[in-house]
């Protein structure tokens, strides 16, 4: 066995984490740049978007979040809150068709206390499960095993979303 696992995509986290309150919000920022392959963006409807998760914790891990930017789900009014609750629901039915997984997590993580990496602006994650992948190595090595590029997991959604 090892002594080393290697993953070196987590130093742009690492290097990045500290600095999304100081200098923006990708959010924000992302859908503002019209890039939507390189900054992942799959959808974008009129109050949200959605987002592939450059930092998955499995194949296929999605982001819906507002274009407005609030931390608070009190400041999203009806028609944001229920143009995120359809998009949540597309994403489920998105990555059941790309990847049939056997289950779901599906959640919101309000403020640093709560577990959110950038508390700043709400965000849902939709995270595609399978049955007897326990992935260990997350707790034992502090490491994820991503079986798919972050560009083939998005090209296979994309696929999806267009129909193709």
């Amino acid at each position: 066995m090892a002594d080393q696992l290697w993953a070196p995509w987590r130093f742009d986290y690492i290097k990045s984490a500290d600095k999304t309150n100081s200098q923006g919000c990708i959010f924000v920022d992302l859908p503002a740049q019209n890039n939507d392959r390189e900054n992942l963006i799959l959808f974008r409807g009129e109050h949200a978007f959605v987002i592939l998760n450059r930092f998955p914790y499995t194949s296929g891990h999605l982001m819906v979040a507002p274009y407005k930017h609030t931390a608070e789900m009190s400041e999203l009014d009806d028609a944001e809150l229920l143009e995120i609750n359809q998009l949540v629901r597309n994403c489920l039915k998105w990555i059941k068709e790309a990847f049939q997984p056997d289950g779901f997590n599906v959640g919101i993580n309000l403020g640093s206390a709560g577990g959110a990496g950038i508390p700043s602006h709400i965000h849902w994650h939709i995270v595609p499960r399978w049955n007897g992948d326990t992935n260990f190595v997350t707790s034992v090595g502090n490491v994820r095993v991503i079986p798919q590029s972050l560009e083939a997991s998005y090209d296979l959604l994309r696929n999806v979303v267009d129909g193709k």
